[in-house]
């Protein structure tokens, strides 16, 4: 469908014509005694007149495609339904230098966690057609990697690109949970959620986790948290092979608490295969209905009456010249 932005632009296009009907016309002078002289250039003004139609057509042609350039044809398209069902889902990721322990046993040995998170939360952002998604990269600070979108690739494109340390070595988890209730809170009620992962304690950031919990109830914010790392791993030392529990730091007794206050629930992955399994569940998640919403692309073709009116320009110029090198 061809559409104008500004429509009321065409309003000016009988402008110079009115201007030519209503301006007053210059003074005749009576010239009795150079009457043959006069009869003489009448006839030439004549010869010349279709000369002076045809520049006429060309101002006309310039005057019109200018304007109607000036009021920004578009082309809309058939509108195209976005998806109506789903989850605005805010996914926060621990990177914190805990991160890199490798605990995490793949099958061909240990690989670090954050290694593990990528491959099983990539897997699940791309299973998550429908859902506004989003991304949280916190350490001692919080970070909004990706606001909430449709566009899955480049949520995962993002998790993918995250480096341990990068937003510092801490822990910011009430930090991190602020932050997504504050992009959370305008979106409709019923469809906020919060996936947390994290593999110790809250040690850095302005906000405690209970804090940042009591926040989330009080805005509907319902918060899923994950806590990874293995229970027990072998190492080997001078005084033989010692067991070791790389998640000592783990505050399990905290996270539960912010998902029962918020009306989501604690798991816990001690492997790759824990979890895969919850995010298998976490998959389960109903969706809810949203606001319908279509897009209609939109196409402009000012250039086209643009283009016209700059061919009638070099049209006239090379009129006027030939005219006057005729004259």
């Amino acid at each position: 469908m061809l559409s104008l932005h500004w429509p009321w632009l065409l309003l000016i296009l009988p402008a110079p014509w009115l201007y030519r009907v209503l301006r007053k016309p210059a003074p005749s002078v009576s010239v009795p005694l150079w009457a043959p002289m006069y009869g003489e250039l009448n006839r030439e003004h004549s010869a010349r007149g279709r000369g002076d139609v045809l520049i006429m057509l060309l101002l006309s042609v310039i005057w019109c495609a200018t304007v109607l350039a000036a009021a920004r044809p578009v082309w809309i398209g058939e509108p195209i339904t976005l998806p109506t069902t789903g989850r605005d889902l805010l996914l926060a990721v621990d990177i914190s230098g805990s991160m890199e322990i490798e605990d995490m046993d793949s099958g061909g040995g240990l690989v670090d966690r954050l290694r593990v998170v990528k491959d099983v939360v990539g897997e699940f952002v791309a299973r998550r057609k429908g859902d506004r998604l989003g991304l949280i990269l916190f350490g001692s600070n919080a970070y909004l990697q990706t606001p909430l979108t449709f566009d899955r690739a480049t949520v995962n494109t993002m998790l993918q690109e995250a480096l341990i340390g990068f937003a510092g070595k801490g822990t910011a988890i009430g930090d991190a949970i602020g932050l997504a209730v504050k992009r959370l809170q305008d979106r409709p009620e019923s469809s906020r959620v919060l996936i947390l992962l994290t593999d110790g304690a809250n040690t850095a950031g302005a906000v405690t986790p209970l804090q940042a919990a009591e926040l989330a109830a009080t805005h509907r914010v319902k918060v899923y948290t994950v806590g990874i790392g293995a229970d027990e791993i072998l190492r080997r030392s001078l005084f033989g092979i010692q067991r070791i529990n790389p998640s000592a730091d783990l505050d399990e007794d905290t996270l539960t608490a912010i998902a029962e206050k918020t009306g989501g629930r604690y798991f816990r992955a001690r492997n790759p295969e824990d979890l895969a399994a919850v995010y298998r569940t976490l998959d389960q998640i109903e969706p809810v209905e949203q606001e319908a919403e279509t897009l209609r692309p939109t196409q402009a073709l000012y250039y086209w009456p643009l283009a016209v009116a700059i061919l009638a320009s070099f049209a006239l110029a090379l009129k006027t010249r030939l005219r006057y090198t005729d004259g």
